[in-house]
Parts: C-alpha cells; sequence; structure tokens
C-alpha cells in the first residue's frame, strides 16, 4: 500500500466528528488514516456516534474501540435495546453508557487526555449545548440521544436530546475548543436522496435462491425488528396493545422506526449541508456511505474501511502549497 504523505497543517488541529449512526463507525478509519499519515489532533469535537467515539479518541482508548465492533452483529446491537416504552424513546440508552465507561476511565471530560466537547440539542428552546465539562458518559449519551428513539438526558435543569438536531458536523465547536485547522468528517453526505425506504419496499419480493447482500440485509433487520417487537409486546398490556397497533403488519404505510430513521436522514442531511456552508472545515471528509442503514453495525470491517480510504484519498489532495477555495479533499489557506 503506498503510504501517504500528507502536508502537515500549522497551529493547533481539531478534528469534527459528524453524526450518523453505524456509519459513523468511518470514524475509526478516519482517525487510523490521520495517525499514520502522521498528523496528531489536539483537540476533538463530535455530535452523537461522533461524540462517542472522540471522547474514547480523547481517552485515548481507541484501538480497544475498534476492537470492540469487529465483533458486533445484530444480536449484539440489540443488546443495546433497553426498552422503556412508551416513555420518551424505545431506548434508556444504559447499554449504551457502558459501552463507554468500557474504555473511558475518566469520569468527567476535564480529565482525558485531550480536550474534547460532545454537541446536543435543548429539546425546550431548540439550542445547541457544548458538553465541554462534567460527567463524560452523560455527555455522550446526551449528544446521542437521538429522538424517539434514546431517552432524552435531563442535566442543568435542561432536557437535552442528538446534537444532530443542530451541529451535525461540529466544526465551530472544534474552533472554539482552539483549532486553527479543522478536519471535519460528514456522514451525512448523499444518506437520504431516494434511499430511505427502498430496500425496505423490497423486502417482500427478494428473489429465490442464494441471497445476495440486500436479501441479507433484509432478513437480518427482519430478525432485528421481530426480537425488538417481541421485548415490546411482553411489557405492560397498556404498552404492548400501543405497540402492537404501531408495528401491525397489515399496516400499508411504512412502521413506526422506518418513519423515524427516514425523518432523521432526511434532517440531518439538510442541516448538515447548511452548517457546513456556514462554517466550512479547513479540510472535509465524506466518507459514501449513503448504503449503510441506521443499525448496521454489524459491517464494522466494511465501514471503517470505508472511512480510511477515504481520508487517504483527502489527504492525497491535498496541494503541496498555494491558496486555493477550500472544497472537500482541499486544505484552506
Amino acid at each position: 500500500m503506498k503510504e501517504v504523505k500528507a502536508r502537515h497543517p500549522a497551529g493547533r488541529i481539531g478534528l469534527a466528528l459528524g453524526s450518523g449512526s453505524a456509519r459513523g463507525l468511518a470514524h475509526l478509519g478516519v482517525i487510523r488514516a490521520l495517525t499514520e499519515a502522521g498528523i496528531e489532533v489536539d483537540c476533538i469535537a463530535g455530535t452523537s456516534i461522533g461524540a462517542l467515539v472522540g471522547a474514547i479518541h480523547a481517552a485515548g482508548k481507541l484501538d480497544s474501540l475498534a476492537a470492540t465492533f469487529q465483533d458486533f452483529d445484530w444480536k449484539r446491537t440489540l443488546s443495546f435495546f433497553d426498552v422503556v416504552l412508551p416513555k420518551s424513546g424505545l431506548i434508556d440508552g444504559a447499554e449504551v453508557g457502558a459501552l463507554v465507561r468500557e474504555h473511558v476511565r475518566a469520569d468527567a471530560i476535564e480529565a482525558l487526555a485531550k480536550p474534547f466537547a460532545a454537541v446536543a440539542t435543548d429539546l425546550a428552546s431548540g439550542a445547541e449545548v457544548v458538553l465541554r465539562q462534567g460527567d463524560v458518559i452523560e455527555a455522550v449519551r446526551a449528544s446521542i440521544s437521538v429522538p424517539g428513539i434514546f431517552t432524552p438526558v435531563r442535566r442543568d435543569g435542561r432536557i437535552l436530546v442528538d446534537g444532530g438536531l443542530t451541529n451535525p458536523v461540529p466544526v465551530s465547536v472544534a474552533r472554539a475548543l482552539g483549532a486553527d485547522y479543522v478536519i471535519a468528517v460528514d456522514l451525512n453526505h448523499g444518506i437520504a436522496a431516494g434511499k430511505n425506504l427502498k430496500p425496505l419496499r423490497g423486502r417482500r419480493r427478494e428473489p429465490a435462491g442464494e441471497p445476495n447482500g440486500l436479501a441479507r440485509w433484509a432478513e437480518n433487520q427482519r430478525r432485528a425488528l421481530a426480537e425488538l417487537k417481541a421485548r415490546l409486546l411482553a411489557r405492560a398490556p397498556a404498552d404492548a396493545a400501543q405497540f402492537a397497533r404501531w408495528a401491525s403488519a397489515e399496516e400499508p404505510l411504512p412502521n413506526i422506526f422506518e418513519v423515524l430513521l427516514a425523518s432523521i436522514n432526511v434532517m440531518e442531511a439538510s442541516i448538515t449541508a447548511t452548517r457546513l456552508g456556514l462554517e466550512p472545515p479547513d479540510l472535509l471528509i465524506r466518507p459514501p456511505l449513503g448504503h449503510i442503514r441506521f443499525l448496521e453495525f454489524g459491517r464494522a470491517e466494511e465501514i471503517i474501511g470505508i472511512g480510511y480510504e477515504s481520508t487517504r484519498r483527502a489527504l492525497a489532495a491535498l496541494a503541496p502549497a498555494g491558496p486555493r477555495t477550500p472544497r472537500q479533499g482541499d486544505a484552506r489557506p
């Protein structure tokens, strides 16, 4: 493999890791490629899955996180569904907190080896909330609290949800941490255009014979939702009756999970484009991950590899000298 020799940016380097659920595993490949190129990050800002990866990177434990996700499959993914229906979300998030605690030994953000901030959203005011101090696990939990999926986090008198609602790729936060040069990772590029529901619409029309990649994905999706549905129906009678109506197999419309996740994709892709237009990074990395769905953590090796190769290409495209207009793969003067 040809070694990438990147021009080392001047000043403090900040890393802005974007939201994207399972697509966020690409952050692991991005960081690996940056490290191999001799680029050491001085501070990290993360939103949602970017906050989870960012906190663990700031703690210096990223290798162990990569090893953990390499063993993920649908059963392990479902272990994070600590169901609490019909509260303010389907998943409590305690298992996600345990995952962070497994890799981050520090209790407070201030104790991490690198400056770190997680981005959340104040549900009452709609304001962006930057968490730079206090409990690191609580900060990550707030940042990943996708509305309707994870229960919100109550902190300092506010109800906090996913930072992707306000700042999916936190370039501005990385600069606020003191970065002179920001490398941003956008995982929401190209995820919504006609792709949100297609695999789900086709799941009853798969050809017979050896399953292809899409058929295998659909089968895993069915199994995962069937197991989750069973857990939900096993709860109190009132809860079960409500969920049974939502998940009815006779319902011609997309089910509640499809609607929630497709809506999140549309929203975050739009917000990402707007924020990046207003606050461009110095280097923008956009791994092509439109084919990866919300909970496909079982494809860790593939996703990490895409993040790695995308970063190598972006670094190789950096001009050796001279000013130019910022764009994907370009350095800003």
